[in-house]
């Protein structure tokens, strides 16, 4: 597949604004994610509105339930059209295993999610984990690829050990982005430039407020994918 490796992260609450950045984007844009705040309230109203422009879905809902529950989900999300499709590697070996059971060997690539960019190590051990978060990156990425995942979601800083680990064709997709250095975090813990997560390893970045908080976001794109190829 010959797709930019630019996600636009359309984190936004309003239909017409996803919409407007949908329409802006897409000269630079192949893959758009749709998280929580789009998904509650409109549904499948906006992934419908970019598969009908011929642009693919990234439905970040992150997926952690009872095997057969997340069975069920991940099937919607494969009669919906649905590119790319997150679910929580700690939901375990079998909920992994229903969902690719439930998608076969077309779409959605399901990708799993292992530590939250927004969480560090003392985040960790608050919830009883005593692993330093590249270590349970690397457990739990190593556990969902060998279950049946077509890739993993991990911050900047874990994508050049898991290149090393992982299979050749796992997709690793990195949120966390920030074009610049010194760049605003926001609540992200742990980031990278575009061009540095690219080199690590990444197939795919996922960028949303440099993009979305921009005056001009195509022009954005534009310079974020230029960086890439400098």
């Amino acid at each position: 597949m010959n797709l930019s490796p630019l996600i636009a992260a359309l984190d936004v609450e309003n239909a017409k604004e996803a919409q407007r950045l949908v329409d802006e984007l897409s000269p630079y844009v192949d893959i758009f994610k749709v998280g929580h705040p789009l998904f509650m309230r409109y549904g499948y109203e906006v992934t419908d509105y970019i598969t009908g422009k011929g642009k693919k879905v990234f439905l970040d809902v992150k997926l952690h339930d009872i095997p057969n529950t997340v069975y069920l989900a991940v099937k919607a999300a494969r009669e919906k059209g649905i590119f790319m499709l997150t679910l929580h590697a700690s939901g375990g070996r079998k909920m992994i295993e229903h969902a690719r059971k439930a998608k076969g060997e077309g779409f959605p690539l399901l990708l799993s999610v292992t530590v939250l960019t927004s969480m560090d190590e003392k985040q960790l051990k608050e919830i009883g984990i005593l692993k330093n978060p590249e270590e349970q990156v690397i457990h739990l990425a190593e556990l969902a690829v060998s279950a049946g995942s077509d890739g993993i979601v991990c911050s900047p800083n874990e994508v050049k050990p898991l290149r090393e680990r992982l299979k050749k064709d796992a997709i690793i997709v990195t949120p966390g982005i920030r074009p610049e250095e010194n760049g605003k975090k926001d609540d992200q813990k742990r980031t990278a430039t575009p061009k540095k997560a690219i080199e690590m390893g990444a197939d795919f970045i996922v960028v949303g407020r440099p993009l979305y908080k921009s005056a001009y976001p195509a022009q954005k794109a534009k310079q974020i994918l230029e960086s890439i190829e400098m």
